[in-house]
């Protein structure tokens, strides 16, 4: 699959149909295929709860758009917020942003899109897991 603008406008047309306003679409190979990778089509307004992945760090590479990647302490203290903007090495004039990150195994984090038709691109180990109630930091 080439990750041309028609599958990222689609997928940003599914995300604006959608009441939670974002649309993953799936890039494993099968179901059977033990890896979790996928585009992510958020819209800004979409609630992503503060969260962490216990058993895998997560790969976020912005393809389209802006958002801010936020950190936090067992508390639920931010700890730090990182930009990430489509093209942000190309000198687009996002200063201080960056195209992708990585977020360690048990970091608690949340990521807010800044505009509409934004689209990451997601990775994470091993099979899906719905997130437990247990890795949702409530506030």
């Amino acid at each position: 699959m080439i990750f041309d603008k028609n599958v990222l406008d689609t997928l940003t047309a599914q995300a604006q149909a959608s009441p939670r306003l974002r649309m993953n679409l799936d890039l494993r190979n099968s179901p059977e295929d033990g890896s979790q990778r996928m585009l992510n089509a958020l819209e800004p307004g979409t609630v992503l709860p503060i969260h962490r992945h216990r058993t895998t760090s997560e790969v976020v590479v912005m393809l389209r758009g802006r958002a801010v990647q936020y950190l936090y302490d067992e508390q639920g203290r931010e700890t730090d917020a990182v930009l990430l903007a489509a093209g942000a090495l190309d000198g687009d004039g996002v200063p201080g942003a960056v195209p992708g990150m990585t977020i360690s195994k048990g970091q608690w984090h949340k990521l807010v899109a800044l505009e509409s038709g934004t689209v990451i691109f997601e990775a994470k180990d091993g099979p899906y897991e719905p997130i437990s109630p247990a890795d949702i930091l409530s506030m």
